[in-house]
């Protein structure tokens, strides 16, 4: 039988005493209050300082409902703030759920930055993947008006170049990854990610005009144009990186660099390369397979 505790506490005091025994989906833990309330905004917070009733099995252990091998992780991480996986760790959708469910927000943000920096090659990407991109450029020539003063203005005239990659790949969680690791940026400084085709989840399209010195924010904001950067998960800065929007992309062959040391890292091979195979950084064209 399980019993149903619906001792309330007003005082966030919890009624529980050490040690805590729990059964989680069968297994049993024992921990301290302490370790279960470390994120008092969570649910195993709000249950153990008697927010929400809490049921026991038949031996008096705090019983949930929830997978109980996987808890073990999950409980670690409340011990110690640190995520611990072992090598190869293939559950890590299940543990993402689990930390949702009990709403233990750093666990989730720390899985988040685990599972970017995890190459897709460990989770399963198929052998025979191939990648195709074309890539171009075109220079673009911009008449604007620049005040000097109330009824003073100058015209000026400025060039910029704009780039255009168009990505296919037989492996769209590749394409998914390559969202995640560079981001559009306005000159205001805000971040978007691009995402593939609504349509065709093979295919992504990128598009940036980096912005020169001699063109002014609100003329560069008047083009709708956008920059690009990238971020990379593994940097020792990476936290500094993501906040100031990652590192800028300012020709193509600066991102043709990035996409190898992605596109390689994930177990890809250069194929074929269009127009010159011995300059890989001014291709046209290129293809890749694993």
């Amino acid at each position: 039988m399980l019993n149903l505790n619906s001792e309330n506490n007003n005082d966030n005091r919890s009624p529980f005493q050490d040690p805590v025994s729990l059964n989680v989906g069968g297994e049993i833990y024992t921990t301290t209050v302490d370790t279960l309330t470390r994120y008092r905004d969570s649910m195993l917070g709000a249950m153990f300082t008697g927010q929400i009733p809490a049921l026991r099995d038949e031996q008096g252990h705090v019983f949930i409902d929830r997978d109980g091998k996987v808890f073990r992780y999950i409980l670690n991480y409340l011990r110690s703030s640190s995520l611990d996986l072992p090598h190869g760790f293939t559950e890590l959708s299940l543990l993402r759920r689990e930390a949702d469910f009990f709403q233990i927000h750093p666990l989730m943000e720390e899985l988040r930055r685990y599972e970017a920096s995890v190459p897709l090659s460990c989770k399963g990407g198929p052998v025979g993947a191939m990648l195709i991109l074309n890539v171009d450029s075109t220079v673009r020539v911009l008449h604007f008006n620049l005040r000097r003063g109330p009824e003073n203005y100058e015209l000026r005239t400025c060039s910029v170049r704009a780039f255009t990659v168009e990505l296919f790949c037989t492996w769209p969680s590749f394409l998914n990854m390559l969202c995640e690791r560079f981001s559009y940026r306005t000159s205001k400084g805000g971040l978007t990610h691009p995402h593939p085709c609504n349509l065709k989840p093979n295919r992504l399209k990128l598009e940036w005009v980096p912005r020169p010195t001699e063109l002014p924010l609100d003329q560069y904001d008047k083009q709708h144009y956008r920059g690009l950067t990238v971020c990379h998960p593994d940097d020792t800065q990476a936290d500094d990186l993501i906040l100031c929007g990652g590192m800028e992309i300012t020709n193509m062959q600066g991102f043709l660099e990035e996409l190898l040391k992605v596109s390689m890292s994930e177990g890809f091979k250069v194929d074929l390369v269009s127009p010159d195979s011995g300059d890989i950084l001014n291709c046209t064209a290129m293809r890749l397979v694993k």
